[in-house]
């Protein structure tokens, strides 16, 4: 498989590189080793799939700005409000979600290994990066992984046009007998904001659908809706789309669940009370949550049993019959493992964009580095 036309303007570099490198840069701004190590194992395994808008893209603009603004706590203290068997409440006290979001994944897998199944909710947390990354740590585990988060407001409600709820991932990892699991890991949105933030790197419009407007029209302008998105002039549409003929209260109603599970089982926050600004438009912290599940199939009729079956149902899906033009049916994780085969041999691709950003960010901090895009 190759990506040698849409990446034809970025230099690659190896995933050791890149990840080494995110790690320096997270440690200068005061966040410990071993955190900071696992927080760049999150973002270098979304460029290492191919989820361009969840890695390196992120590093400054989500999480090193932040945390020099001071929304953004870089040391994480986990607080454990409550565990009981089978279920755990954490409070991330506004530090590194991927560094609660791993912990709470932990206890859940831990759980699930004792009494079948574990359920950790999570409060006062932060971004924590794609969250196929913890229902991967499940299916590792040999069991079956959930994960959603709430995030600031973005997407309108069915025939609304405000942003009310965030792009609310509802992610499933389950085990198969193939290579890679079947990983569904996409935002409750038609798209979500980082996606338009590569559209918005490579200077593209958007595809028609993706947002509206308040005047209930959709939105192209790549540029001008990433402001809008921020002040509420614009939102994205749910899954389904613009109304109710394509199903888009469909999108609505699990975004809806993501949320209300993301804010109820933990006492957090929601909707507009994530906008990250307050009255005088000052920043202020995301204090977002989450959920993880962890299920052991061995608590049904066995693991094996289990394994087999589901990958038997994505060949059978793979095997059935193509549409006129089309090649390839692909089950969800498929393309993300096909990326991560082509790249651990020619690296991550580093668009103009994100070569100047780690030049900054090199520059500002003294990190002992040389690229070859210079």
């Amino acid at each position: 498989m190759s990506y040698a036309d849409d990446y034809k303007d970025c230099s690659w570099l190896d995933f050791e590189t890149l990840e080494r490198f995110m790690v320096d840069a997270l440690k200068a701004v005061g966040i410990k080793e071993e955190d900071a190590a696992i927080i760049g194992d999150v973002l270098i395994e979304s460029d290492k799939r191919g989820i361009d808008s969840h890695g390196i893209g992120r590093l400054k603009p989500i999480y090193i700005d932040r945390i020099n603004i001071g929304i953004m706590n870089p040391v994480t203290e986990i607080e454990v409000l409550k565990d009981d068997m089978t279920t755990a409440v954490l409070d991330g006290h506004n530090g590194m979600g991927h560094v609660v979001g791993k912990k709470a994944m932990e206890m859940a897998i831990e759980k699930a290994k004792t009494y079948g199944m574990g359920m950790v909710a999570v409060r006062n947390s932060n971004h924590y990066g794609i969250a196929g990354y913890y229902v991967t740590m499940a299916t590792d585990a040999g069991m079956i992984g959930i994960t959603g988060t709430n995030a600031r407001p973005s997407i309108a409600p069915t025939f609304g046009v405000e942003n009310m709820l965030g792009t609310n991932p509802l992610t499933f990892g389950l085990p198969t007998d193939e290579e890679f699991p079947f990983v569904l890991d996409c935002a409750t949105s038609v798209s979500q904001r980082g996606k338009i933030e590569v559209y918005g790197r490579a200077g593209k419009d958007l595809p028609p659908g993706w947002v509206i407007g308040l005047d209930g029209t959709t939105r192209t302008d790549t540029a001008q809706v990433l402001k809008d998105l921020t002040t509420g002039e614009a939102a994205l549409t749910p899954l389904g789309g613009i109304g109710d003929q394509t199903g888009g209260y469909k999108g609505f109603g699990y975004a809806m669940v993501v949320e209300i599970l993301s804010a109820a089982l933990q006492d957090g926050a929601f909707m507009k009370e994530l906008n990250g600004f307050d009255e005088n438009h000052k920043p202020i912290p995301y204090p977002l949550g989450h959920f993880f599940v962890a299920i052991d199939p061995a608590r049904f009729l066995g693991l094996d049993v289990f394994k087999r079956i589901s990958g038997t149902i994505c060949r059978q899906i793979r095997a059935s019959q193509k549409a006129p033009g089309e090649d390839r049916i692909y089950t969800a994780g498929e393309k993300e493992w096909e990326a991560y085969q082509y790249r651990k041999e020619h690296g991550c691709p580093v668009p103009p964009s994100l070569q100047k950003m780690m030049v900054e960010l090199r520059d500002t901090y003294n990190l002992n580095y040389s690229f070859d895009f210079e």
